[in-house]
This record gives C-alpha cells, sequence and structure tokens, in this order.
C-alpha cells in the first residue's frame, strides 16, 4: 500500500499519527514523517486517518482504475469537470474535439508528469497518452530521499508514488528525449525513435549541480542528492558510520541532510558561501535564525565560506577538503548540495526559449519560442517552468516545490485540452516545506520578494513562530516554524494584497511588533546562458535566435 502526504496541504494537526501511528509519527511539534509503503495489515489503520484527516492531505493508491474514459455525456455538457464527473462535451467546446487533439505526449515521467496524465483522463481526454522518462523505474516522490531514506525510516525503493488507477497510458521508461522537432510535431527519442504528439507538456524537471570539478567529483565518497540511487548510495555510505560528514551548500536540501546526519549520531560540518543557512531562500533574518537552530543540534556551521578543493588519498577516496578561509577539514564523505540544473539540452535548437532558466511558459503553461510568441500545442510544467506571477509583479518564477509541480501539471493538462475561453491561468502561491532538526519550516509565497519582515506570532526563542514579509507596504510572504496551521491565514492575506505589517492583533501575537530589513539576497537575472541575436530587417523577417555559450 503507498502512501504519500501532500505537505503543502498538511497543518500538522497529527491525526494521522494518532491512528496509525505505525505509519505516520511527529517529529517534535509539526514535522510529520510517514511510512511511504505501508504493510497491507495497516490499511484499514490508514484508511481511517486519511478520512480523519482536516485538509485532506493524505493519498494512498486507489482502487479501481482511470482507463479510457467514456465520452462525455451531452446532456451535461454545461456541467463542470471533476473527480468522478463527466468531462465537457469534448465534440462541441473547441480543443477537446477528437479531430483536434487526439494525441498527447508527457516528457517527464515523474510527479508533474504523473499529475498532468491523470489530469487528462479524469477531465475526459479519451486519445492516446505516452509518457516519455529517462528514469526505467516508476514515479517516486523525492522530498522523502532527503528525510526518511537518508534516516533509514524507509528504503529508496520504497518511495513510489501512490498509484492512482490505470491510465491506459504508453509508458517509456529509460528512454530519454534527445530532441524535438516543431514543424513535424515529434519527439525523438534515445534510441533512434520518434513519437508524434497533436499537444506535448514539458515535464523534465531538474537534476542535481554537479561538483564544478569533475576529478574531484568522482572521489569515492562524494555525493549528489536527487534522485532515488543517489540517496540509497549515500544512505549506505551515512550508515557505515564516516567519521564526519561535509555537505557544501546550506539550502533546504543541504540543511536536511545535515538534519539526517544529526539524527543518525554523526559529526557534520556545514559550508555555505551565504551569511546563513537558506538566506538564498527566506532571506537573512529567518537565515540567521535557521543558523543558530543548526548549532543548537551540534551542526558545525561555517558561513560566507566556500570549499576550493576536495582531496582524495593514493586510492581515490576522499580525505579531506579546503576552505576559503585556508582551513582543512578532514572527511570521509561529502555532499555537494549546490542546487540544480535544468534538464532543457534535448530542446536545444528546437526553437523554444529553453536555457538555464527552464523553459518559459506563459501563465497559462504554454510555451514561448525563441521570438517570445507562446505555442498553442507546447505546454510546460513542473521544475523545469519559468512563468511570470501576477502577485510578483509578473516576475519570471522558476520553482522547485512539491506543490507547483503538481498545481501547475493540473493547470497545464487542463488546458492542453481546452478551448482559449476555457483556460486556467497558474495563479496558485508558492507553498514549499521542509523537515530538520525536529522542526517543520513551511512557507507560503516568496520571501525573497521583499524588502521586510516582522515576527507577528509565536516565540522565536521556542522555535514556533510565524515571520510575515512585506514589499512596499503589501504583505508578500509568511514563513512558519512549527505554526504550519497559520498560513492559510497568511495565504488569504497575500492574495488579497493586505498592508504591510499586519495592523490587527494576532493569536499570540508579541507586545509590539518590530519591523527589521528582510536581507533578501539580490535577485539573479536568468539572463545567462545563451545569447539572443536577432536578425532581418521587415516585421515579416524579423527572427530571433538562441546561442548557447558552449557553441
Amino acid at each position: 500500500m503507498r502512501v504519500v502526504v501532500d505537505l503543502t496541504r498538511c497543518q500538522g494537526y497529527g491525526q494521522c499519527a494518532f491512528l496509525a501511528p505505525g505509519v505516520f509519527r511527529m517529529s517534535r511539534a509539526e514535522a510529520l514523517m510517514y511510512e511511504l509503503h505501508a504493510d497491507d495489515e495497516e490499511r484499514d489503520q490508514v484508511l481511517r486517518a486519511v478520512a480523519a484527516c482536516p485538509v485532506q492531505a493524505i493519498v494512498v493508491d486507489q482502487v479501481g482504475t482511470l482507463g479510457r474514459p467514456k465520452k462525455a455525456d451531452t446532456a451535461r455538457a454545461g456541467g463542470t469537470p471533476g473527480d468522478g464527473a463527466p468531462a465537457q462535451d469534448v465534440r462541441t467546446r473547441g480543443p477537446r474535439s477528437s479531430e483536434r487533439v487526439r494525441r498527447v505526449v508527457i516528457v517527464g515521467a515523474s510527479l508533474a508528469g504523473l499529475r498532468a496524465a491523470a489530469t487528462l483522463r479524469r477531465e475526459g481526454f479519451d486519445g492516446s497518452l505516452t509518457l516519455i522518462g529517462d528514469e526505467p523505474c516508476e514515479p517516486y516522490d523525492r522530498p522523502p530521499l532527503s528525510k526518511q531514506v537518508l534516516s533509514g525510516q524507509i528504503t529508496a525503493g520504497h518511495t513510489m508514488l501512490p498509484r492512482r488507477g490505470d491510465l491506459d497510458a504508453e509508458w517509456l521508461r529509460g528512454k530519454p528525449a534527445t530532441g524535438l522537432d516543431l514543424a513535424a510535431k515529434q519527439v525523438h527519442l534515445s534510441d533512434g525513435g520518434h513519437v508524434g504528439f497533436d499537444r506535448l507538456l514539458i515535464a523534465t524537471g531538474a537534476r542535481a549541480r554537479p561538483w564544478p570539478n569533475a576529478a574531484e567529483g568522482a572521489l569515492d565518497g562524494v555525493f549528489v542528492l536527487r534522485t532515488r540511487e543517489d540517496a540509497a548510495r549515500l544512505h549506505e555510505r551515512l550508515a557505515a558510520g564516516p567519521s564526519r560528514v561535509l555537505v557544501i551548500g546550506a539550502g533546504f536540501t543541504g540543511s536536511e541532510i545535515a538534519s539526517a546526519c544529526r539524527d543518525l549520531g554523526l559529526e557534520v560540518t556545514v559550508v555555505e558561501r551565504g551569511s546563513a543557512p537558506l538566506v538564498g531562500a527566506l532571506g537573512g533574518v529567518i537565515g540567521g535564525i535557521a543558523a543558530e537552530m543548526q548549532r543548537e543540534h551540534g551542526v558545525d556551521l561555517r558561513c560566507g565560506l566556500t570549499v576550493t578543493a576536495l582531496e582524495g588519498d593514493g586510492d581515490g577516496r576522499l580525505r579531506c577538503a579546503h576552505l576559503s578561509d585556508g582551513s582543512v577539514v578532514d572527511v570521509q564523505v561529502a555532499v555537494a548540495a549546490l542546487g540544480a540544473e535544468r534538464n532543457v539540452e534535448w530542446l536545444e535548437g528546437s526553437g523554444l526559449a529553453a536555457g538555464v532558466w527552464g523553459v518559459s511558459c506563459d501563465a497559462g503553461c504554454r510555451a514561448f519560442d525563441v521570438n517570445g510568441v507562446v505555442s498553442d500545442d507546447i505546454f510546460v510544467a513542473g521544475d523545469v517552468a519559468r512563468f511570470p506571477h501576477p502577485v510578483y509583479g509578473y516576475q519570471f518564477l522558476a520553482l522547485e516545490h512539491w506543490g507547483n509541480a503538481v498545481t501547475q501539471a493540473q493547470v497545464a493538462a487542463h488546458n492542453m485540452i481546452s478551448s482559449a475561453a476555457g483556460r486556467w491561468p497558474h495563479l496558485s502561491l508558492p507553498v514549499f516545506w521542509s523537515a530538520q532538526f525536529g522542526t517543520n519550516i513551511k512557507s507560503v509565497g516568496v520571501p525573497t520578494f521583499a524588502d521586510e519582515v516582522a515576527i507577528t506570532q509565536g516565540s522565536v526563542e521556542d522555535r514556533r513562530f510565524v515571520a510575515a514579509y512585506g514589499y512596499r507596504g503589501r504583505i508578500t510572504a509568511a514563513v512558519a516554524f512549527d505554526q504550519a496551521m497559520w498560513l492559510e491565514f497568511y495565504q488569504d492575506l497575500i492574495e488579497q494584497a493586505a498592508p504591510f505589517p499586519p495592523a490587527f492583533d494576532m493569536v499570540g501575537g508579541p507586545e509590539e511588533m518590530r519591523v527589521v530589513p528582510a536581507e533578501a539576497p539580490d535577485r539573479v537575472s536568468a539572463f545567462q546562458g545563451a545569447t539572443v541575436v536577432v536578425t532581418g530587417h521587415n516585421p515579416d523577417e524579423r527572427r530571433a535566435t538562441l546561442v548557447h555559450r558552449n557553441h
């Protein structure tokens, strides 16, 4: 029985831990951990937990099959499609016509691709559906890799996502896409074959950024963490009890790895080039609190430094790391947690606006070509998508969030088979969570799109508080440490462009609210890795071309 909890929805009430303690457990106040591959003997308990969850955040394998849906009931064409409901009349609602959209291809068979496929079938698409993935295994959940898998609570092989019925799809696993021909509407595959489409969804996600020195990165003991295989190898090495682990980078993944090491009783050094952990996501003020929390749990945290070299012994095993302050740290294991690189190489030369920033698209998930013109046939979702968000000044965002992958995939799938009038915009606020050092950290909005921050509820000293962020007098984000139940309230404030700081009494609010600079990092321009060349003179001749630096 497969289980997954949508932690973007979970508010930490803990009903699941009471009803199915063998599957769910709460670490400290709100940090939920759970067994993704529960024994069938515990099925009844899990189903009771599903029913009792106040926010319906638990998903399990569903009984029955999706299969190819029946033709829509024309008598109910005015209804709203949804779970268990027929789609609108595909013969009369524009692009849902069988003559226009009969072949849908999804490149990327992970969370976003799987959710998009399920949405297509649920909304009435009964044509051919193909999912192309570079990994040979079934889709699996990535967040547990840096949490439950490293701590040994579950194995990497037990992270598969719940099967939500038979999608009646062709799965091309272990056959990466190598090219895209827009004119012929074909995806080229690594085995020399190709797949034609009427609509294409690009959901190829991202991969771990490797250590920049390839020879050093190849040393025995140097790891990255992104895939199921990465997690299994790293867990095996941590379980062997190395004398010290080095984590390079203190973003969310690096901090979670450090937390898992301390849970295992391992000595760990974290090196972060910024002023504090999580500073790139939450700003310097809250990052400073995260730094205190790491040191309280025994982490040797060194900020404002970089690792200049990794050194091995004569047998090619990692033995030490050299830091930018001249110090040397003896380590047996090093994990490069340097962020992600988006999987766009296969799109080079395709004519799409794809580069190191991802694949650019509009708020309806339609991809741009290199001229900035949107396509009605190519859609993008998940980590690889870069899209404008109206709440944040129409700035383009690229989000590596579980919740964004799910929601954007649903929007993209709906729009792929809808008429122009029936399309949805992807306007969901980003929501992110992290369980580390026994604390549940959860955010809504974009904290780095802010100039000020204030603690509005709770106590920093107790590590249970809410911080609200503001930009030019309005609330733009909120971050909670073990106070997730309040974030829905702050989400409403953000969506209403409510004034900052909040001017009303808050439950558990401070006697005097102190507003300070958020210390958000400078925004990095996405204009890197490629040069745009414009040719032609007359309007009908003007064209743009992407020239990549590796040419």
